[in-house]
């Protein structure tokens, strides 16, 4: 069925899902309002499969082969046109979320499935700005995209079981694993990795132990392959703090109240890896070395 798809958003998630599927042999629509982001996610898909050329991983003529299936707009309406499904890879804001899917609804094929790589967001709620509230179904990837193995597929209220069916299946084609969740609040990996990273951070905030230590616990004793802190800075401390909103929010739980102290570290700037600083410091140009040290250990 699937032949053509369309990534909305170029950002780092998006880059990657277009990398995965044109791998894979799919014509990929990489959608973006900004031409100058579209610029820079194809030069970061290349870099990323020159890696793989490098690594051995595929060869020279299979990546450049992946790398001209595809094709860049920034405007949604020629982007999805004549695609058979598209995911959604834009900012983790509802109301963005739910501006996108009724242009989609407006502009893609009635028989496109619409996906979300949403985190945390309802998919019901995101579906009920469609027409086709069943052919609405959460794709969560996991960060790196080309590394990780993981898709988190969720099901809307309305979501079919044929387009359950259709998108499990089509995980393995692109030599992903999909999980299945319902729709509640962080479904399951963030339901369960962000109360443990907010767990992290008020242990630092009460000085039970210093950022160093509380990673060293958990990589060490836990066998995690990076510590709470410095995954919560590879993540994003906004991004972090959104979920835990998500949560506390859907919940209504103090338990999933964000620690203060990741709530003043955001209203300070200090974001992680992508400001250059959260609950460590990164040198300017040593972004990257510390992105790859993260995916040669996966």
């Amino acid at each position: 069925m699937f032949q053509k798809i369309a990534v909305i958003g170029a950002g780092t998630m998006g880059n990657g899902i277009a990398h995965c599927f044109a791998q894979e042999g799919f014509n990929v629509h990489l959608i973006d309002v900004n031409a100058e982001q579209l610029i820079k996610a194809l030069q970061a898909i290349r870099k990323n499969l020159d890696r793989q050329v490098t690594r051995g991983s595929i060869s020279e003529e299979d990546s450049n082969a992946a790398y001209e299936r595809i094709s860049t707009f920034t405007q949604l309406e020629s982007g999805v046109k004549d695609v058979q499904l598209v995911i959604e890879a834009a900012s983790e804001d509802l109301q963005i979320k739910l501006n996108i899917f009724k242009a989609l609804d407006a502009h893609a094929p009635k028989d496109c499935i619409l996906a979300s790589n949403t985190s945390s967001l309802s998919i019901t709620t995101i579906a009920s700005a469609t027409a086709r509230p069943d052919k609405v179904i959460g794709m969560h990837f996991m960060n790196p995209v080309p590394v990780m193995k993981l898709v988190e597929i969720i099901n809307g209220y309305q979501t079919s079981e044929e387009v359950t069916r259709l998108i499990t299946e089509l995980c393995s084609r692109i030599k992903k694993i999909p999980a299945t969740s319902k729709d509640y609040p962080g479904f399951i990996a963030n339901r369960i990795l962000m109360p443990m990273i907010n767990e992290a951070i008020s242990a630092l905030h009460e000085g039970v132990g210093d950022v160093e230590s509380i990673d060293t616990v958990m990589k060490l004793g836990m066998a995690h392959p990076m510590g709470p802190l410095q995954l919560a800075d590879f993540i994003g401390l906004d991004i972090c703090l959104n979920i835990l909103r998500v949560l506390h929010d859907g919940f209504g739980n103090p338990r999933y109240a964000p620690s203060p102290l990741l709530v003043n570290l955001v209203a300070a700037g200090k974001l992680g890896v992508k400001t250059g600083e959260g609950f460590y410091k990164y040198e300017s140009g040593s972004k990257d070395l510390r992105v790859s040290a993260f995916m040669a250990r996966i």
